[in-house]
């Protein structure tokens, strides 16, 4: 099933805020490819991401922001029996994701077009949602998290990752204040200061 949405959600692409290869706000699909770099394995490696997230080959994943799919691959083929949706505010991300999973016959993955701070999914649908590098760019920042509470199983994971080299890049009591403030409870941070990956759990 495809559960990508071209109605006027597709609209607010055009409003949106972007931003050049360096600077602030949503990263443009022009740039894609930069995010494909096989350089970047070596500090943003997917099998590590992957051993973060806490998740099993039965999970039901949301990732939010994807752009062309650099985790997606590696999520989606660890979900052998599992499945994996991507969201994202960009119909040509999406687009670039999909030919990408498509053509290594990834079979357990949906395409979501989403208006950034609503998202027409179900509640307690995911056993997992993550995001890297996205959070940042969100201007509503605390309805973004609730949406993620909502749509998270109780005990689900809520794992977000920033990059230092991001001009958007949230600090992680930042992050923590922002999931708590949502209902979140802290549960693990992985890496460094301004090279992490911290999750939270649905109570």
């Amino acid at each position: 099933m495809n559960i990508t949405t071209n109605d006027t959600k597709s609209n607010q692409l055009t409003s949106a805020p972007t931003k050049s290869f360096i600077g602030k706000g949503l990263f443009p699909r022009c740039w894609a490819f930069v995010l494909l770099l096989p350089f970047r394995k070596f500090f943003h490696s997917p099998k590590r991401l992957i051993e973060r997230l806490e998740i099993n080959r039965h999970s039901t994943v949301l990732e939010i922001g994807p752009g062309p799919g650099f985790f997606s691959v590696e999520v989606a083929r660890f979900l052998t029996n599992g499945k994996l949706v991507l969201a994202d505010i960009q119909q040509e991300m999406l687009d670039y994701a999909k030919k990408r999973l498509t053509k290594r016959r990834m079979t357990n993955v949906e395409y979501y077009l989403c208006r950034g701070e609503e998202f027409d999914l179900p509640d307690t649908m995911f056993d997992a949602v993550f995001m890297v590098m996205v959070l940042g760019e969100v201007p509503d920042k605390d309805a973004y998290l609730r949406e993620c509470f909502r749509m998270l199983k109780p005990g689900g994971i809520l794992s977000i990752s920033e990059h230092d080299g991001d001009p958007d890049i949230l600090l992680i009591e930042e992050v923590r204040s922002l999931a708590e403030h949502a209902g979140f409870i802290f549960h693990k941070i992985y890496g460094k200061e301004r090279n992490y990956t911290v999750n939270f759990k649905k109570p």
